[in-house]
C-alpha cells in the first residue's frame, strides 16, 4: 500500500481543506466555540480519510476496509444527534427561540457537510489513481464548488416578497396593515411599540410559498433571524416586546412584527429574506395536478 501513500495524502489533505471551507461561525452561532471547531475538524478529518482510503482499498482487492464506510455513516448520524441535543438545551434559555425545526435542519447540515467531505476525498482519490494527482487536485476544487452549491438552500427571498407594513393601533388591538398582532392594553406599551417598533409583510410567491409560511417553524425561524441580526427589546415576563409573525387567514401573507435594539427597516428586511427555507416546512402542492388545479 506504499504506492498509494501520495494518493491517500493528498485526497486527506484535500477532504479536510474542504470541511474547513464549509465551516463557518455566522449569526446561529454554530458551531460557536473553540471546542465546537476542534469536533467538527476532527470529524471532518476522519470523514477525508474515509474516502481517500476507499480507492485503494479496492484496488487491492480489501473489500473489507470498504466496510468502514459504513460505520462512517453511523458516526455521522450520532453527530447530527449530538448536534440537535446540544441546541435543544440551549434553546430552554433562548429569549427569542429558534424552534425545533430550525434545530432539526442545522444537524441535518452537520451531518450532510460529513458526507460532502468524504464525497471530495473518494473523488479526488479516484481521479488521482486513474490520471495523476493533478487531475485528482481539479476534482477537489471541482468538488469544493459543487459542496458551496449544495449548501446553499432556498431563503425566504426565493419564496416571497418582503416589503414594510404599516403599524398602528385599533383601541387594543396592534395591527400590522390589516393582521392582528396582539392585544396591548396598556397606554405606556402602546407608545413604546409605535416609537420603537418595525413590521414587514411577507408575501408569497405562489401557492408553494404561501404553504411553507403556513407552517409555524417556518415562521418562528424568521423571527429568529430577524431578532438574531437586529437584536430584540424583548424581556422576560413582558409579553409586550415578544415579536410575532402573524397570518392572514384568507391570503397567506405574514406580517412579522418586532421592537428591535437596531431600528433599521431595510436591515429588517434583508434578514427576512435571508432567512432559510426549512425542509421540513417545504410545500410543493404546484407540483401536482391536484395542486395545481387547485390554484387556478
Amino acid at each position: 500500500m506504499d504506492k498509494y501513500g501520495l494518493i491517500i495524502l493528498v485526497s486527506i489533505i484535500m477532504g479536510t481543506v474542504a470541511r474547513l471551507l464549509m465551516l463557518r461561525t455566522d449569526y446561529r452561532f454554530y458551531p460557536g466555540y473553540p471546542h465546537g471547531y476542534v469536533t467538527h475538524i476532527s470529524v471532518g478529518f476522519i470523514a477525508a480519510a474515509l474516502g481517500a482510503v476507499a480507492v485503494p482499498a479496492l484496488a487491492e482487492k480489501d473489500f473489507t476496509a470498504v466496510t468502514f464506510l459504513a460505520l462512517a455513516a453511523q458516526q455521522f448520524r450520532e453527530i447530527r444527534n449530538m448536534e440537535r441535543e446540544a441546541l435543544a438545551k440551549l434553546e430552554k434559555r433562548e429569549l427569542v427561540p429558534r424552534g425545533l425545526d430550525y434545530i432539526e435542519g442545522i444537524a441535518k447540515v452537520f451531518e450532510a457537510r460529513n458526507y460532502l467531505v468524504m464525497g471530495t476525498s473518494l473523488l479526488v482519490s479516484f481521479v488521482s489513481y486513474f490520471s495523476n494527482y493533478i487531475w485528482g487536485i481539479a476534482s477537489g476544487i471541482a468538488a469544493f464548488v459543487i459542496a458551496k452549491m449544495l449548501m446553499r438552500g432556498e431563503t425566504i427571498a426565493d419564496i416571497a416578497t418582503i416589503q414594510a407594513a404599516r403599524l398602528h393601533f385599533e383601541g387594543p388591538f396592534l395591527k400590522a396593515d390589516e393582521i392582528v398582532i396582539m392585544n396591548v392594553g396598556l397606554k405606556k406599551a402602546q407608545e413604546k411599540i409605535m416609537r420603537d417598533g418595525l413590521a414587514v409583510r411577507i408575501i408569497p410567491k405562489n401557492d408553494n410559498g404561501r404553504l411553507t409560511l403556513h407552517d409555524a417553524g417556518q415562521r418562528q425561524a424568521i423571527i429568529h433571524t430577524a431578532a438574531a441580526l437586529l437584536g430584540t427589546k424583548r424581556e422576560i415576563g413582558e409579553a409586550e416586546w415578544t415579536p410575532l409573525a402573524r397570518k392572514n387567514l384568507d391570503t397567506g401573507e405574514v406580517c412579522l412584527f418586532i421592537i428591535p435594539n437596531e431600528p433599521d427597516l431595510d436591515c429588517l428586511i434583508e434578514a427576512v429574506k435571508r432567512t432559510p427555507v426549512l425542509e421540513s416546512a417545504k410545500r410543493r402542492p404546484l407540483a401536482t395536478t391536484i395542486g395545481k388545479a387547485a390554484a387556478d
